[in-house]
C-alpha cells in the first residue's frame, strides 16, 4: 500500500512538500488547475491501452505504460510495486483509494527490469513472467529518474508497512 504525507515530497514531480503543492487547494483551484491524480492518469493510460497506442509517463513516485498490443500497467518506483490496468485493450478494474492525505491502492506484482527486459513477479503464486514486448528500456529510464529525485530518508515514510496497519492504536 502506498502513502504520501503532508511533508512528503509531492508526487506530481515538483519537488515541493506535498503540503505546499497538491494539498492546497486555494491557489490552484483559482486558477482552474486541479492537483494531479493517479485515478484520472490510470484511466488516460487505460484509454491509451484500448486505442492500442503505445506511451509512458511518470507521475511523482508512479510510472504508468501502455502498449500497442493494448496491455497497461500502474508502476510504483520505491517498492517496484505494479498492477495491471489494461489487458488485451480492455479495461480492468483498479481500486484506488485517494483523498487529500493518502493514496492506497492494492498491488498484484513486483516489477523488475533485467537486461532491457520487463519481468513482473506474482504476488499470488511468486510466478516470474518476462515480457520483451514492453518497453523495458523506457521504464527503467523513467524508474531511474525518479529515484533519483527522492531521497532514501523520505522513501520510508511513503510506505505503511502491513503490521503497522493491523496494529491498534494507543489511545
Amino acid at each position: 500500500m502506498t502513502k504520501i504525507g503532508r511533508n512528503d515530497l509531492c508526487f506530481c514531480g515538483s519537488g515541493k512538500k506535498f503540503k505546499k503543492c497538491c494539498q492546497t487547494t486555494g491557489a490552484k483551484a483559482a486558477a482552474g488547475a486541479a492537483p494531479p491524480s493517479v485515478t484520472i492518469e490510470v484511466e488516460k493510460i487505460q484509454a491509451s491501452a484500448c486505442a492500442k497506442k503505445s506511451a509512458v509517463l511518470a507521475l511523482g513516485v508512479f510510472v504508468l505504460f501502455s502498449t500497442t498490443d493494448g496491455d497497461a500497467w500502474l508502476l510504483e518506483v520505491t517498492d517496484m510495486d505494479a498492477i495491471q490496468v489494461a489487458k488485451d485493450g480492455e479495461k480492468l478494474p483498479v481500486q484506488i483509494e485517494e483523498n487529500p492525505e493518502t493514496i492506497e491502492i492494492n498491488w498484484t506484482h513486483k516489477f523488475d527490469v533485467k537486461n532491457k527486459k520487463f519481468v513482473l513477479i506474482s504476488y499470488k503464486d511468486k510466478s516470474e513472467e518476462i515480457r520483451d514486448d514492453y518497453p523495458g528500456h523506457t521504464i527503467l529510464s523513467t524508474v531511474k529518474k525518479i529515484r533519483s529525485r527522492i531521497p532514501p530518508e523520505l522513501i520510508s515514510t511513503i510506505h505503511l508497512d502491513n503490521e503497522e496497519e493491523s496494529q491498534p492504536q494507543a489511545g
